[in-house]
């Protein structure tokens, strides 16, 4: 599809300079844009493309230069990249909107699938559960009974859903998500092994929260594993039994949380980081990748390290572990100093 500079205007709020009755049909990025292609402006950096481009149409912060285009007509906004967010978002739900029941799906007769909702082939959506309309749930996904999937959710092929789950509204589950597989939970017998202990808690999962490729996160022991709304995942990560993520919290690939951990609102956690059982973080924590939590951290605290301390003391300490070997040596050539002065006394 077509669409004007005046059209995308009136969506992002813009204003025209130029002809606005020039018409785009694909994205791109500005160094790389063909005519007839939208791309947008929002460092300083890219400044010099402004003229050599040849976009038909370029969103730019207002402000940002006074430099004229070459033949690119502008829209100008207060917010270029969020402007082509919004832009990026209408296209993508045009590109991927399906609708309908495809061949080859087991849908419960006791399951209730409501309008405008695209189910792709090889999918299984158990008894009692719930898919509310607009949702897309691509093949070869799994849904056990007992679900509630929201308004509007996109779920990529190969997710798993196990029982009793619940989820928002607005969310999007990508390919590999496992939602309420059971949580890690042994207790050492007389015979010297180890007796699985029943995991008969769920998961809740609030509106707009996204969770990355392969991320698994456990149901409860008893009660709900929660993620609450606006939450954001990336890949690889592991959530553990019990675990409550706040409102807004972004974690990045690879991280690990073990159980009954708290985790406060607006919080980010880098790659790799790994954070014991049964702890209480914060709200609006900034940890650093890589870094090992085993013990609470306050409010608007930045740590780094492993075991983690403040971000500030963590550098402090890191210039002097680097000069470790050189003070070593300068501790050893005192000791032989002060062990030749004590010998020739």
């Amino acid at each position: 599809m077509e669409f004007s500079a005046q059209q995308i205007a009136a969506l992002v709020n813009g204003k025209v300079e130029g002809d606005a009755s020039v018409k785009v049909n694909t994205l791109s990025k500005i160094e790389e844009a063909t005519k007839g292609s939208l791309t947008f402006l929002s460092h300083p950096k890219y400044i010099p493309y402004l003229k050599t481009t040849d976009a038909s149409i370029i969103i730019i912060s207002e402000g940002i230069t006074d430099e004229k285009p070459g033949t690119a007509t502008l829209i100008k906004v207060s917010d270029s990249r969020e402007a082509f967010t919004i832009l990026m978002e209408a296209y993508h739900k045009q590109q991927f909107s399906k609708s309908g029941i495809e061949e080859f799906v087991h849908i419960s007769p006791k399951a209730t699938v409501h309008k405008d909702v695209y189910v792709g082939s090889f999918t299984y959506i158990g008894e009692n559960t719930d898919v509310a309309s607009g949702s897309r749930i691509y093949p070869n996904v799994y849904i056990a009974e007992n679900c509630k999937i929201g308004k509007n959710c996109i779920i990529y092929p190969g997710v798993k859903i196990y029982r009793d789950s619940i989820i928002g509204d607005n969310c999007t589950l990508h390919s590999g998500v496992v939602v309420g597989s059971d949580g890690f939970g042994f207790v050492p017998n007389s015979e010297n092994n180890y007796r699985k202990m029943p995991q008969v808690g769920n998961v809740i999962i609030g509106n707009n929260v996204e969770i990355g490729s392969n991320t698994t996160i456990d149901r409860a022991t008893m009660g709900s594993t929660i993620i609450r709304k606006g939450v954001k995942l990336d890949n690889l990560i592991q959530i553990g039994h019990n675990v409550e993520i706040g409102e807004n919290t972004v974690i990045a690939a690879q991280a690990g949380v073990a159980g009954s951990t708290k985790i406060g609102n607006d919080c980010m956690i880098g790659g790799q980081v790994g954070i014991i059982g049964h702890l209480t973080i914060g709200n609006r924590v900034k940890i650093a990748a890589q870094s090992g939590i085993g013990s609470n951290v306050t409010d608007d605290s930045t740590i780094q390290g492993s075991p983690a301390l403040d971000h500030f003391d963590y550098k402090k300490a890191y210039v002097i572990f680097r000069r470790l070997p050189e003070l070593s040596q300068k501790i050893q050539e005192l000791e032989s100093k002060i062990e030749s002065l004590t010998i020739s006394k």
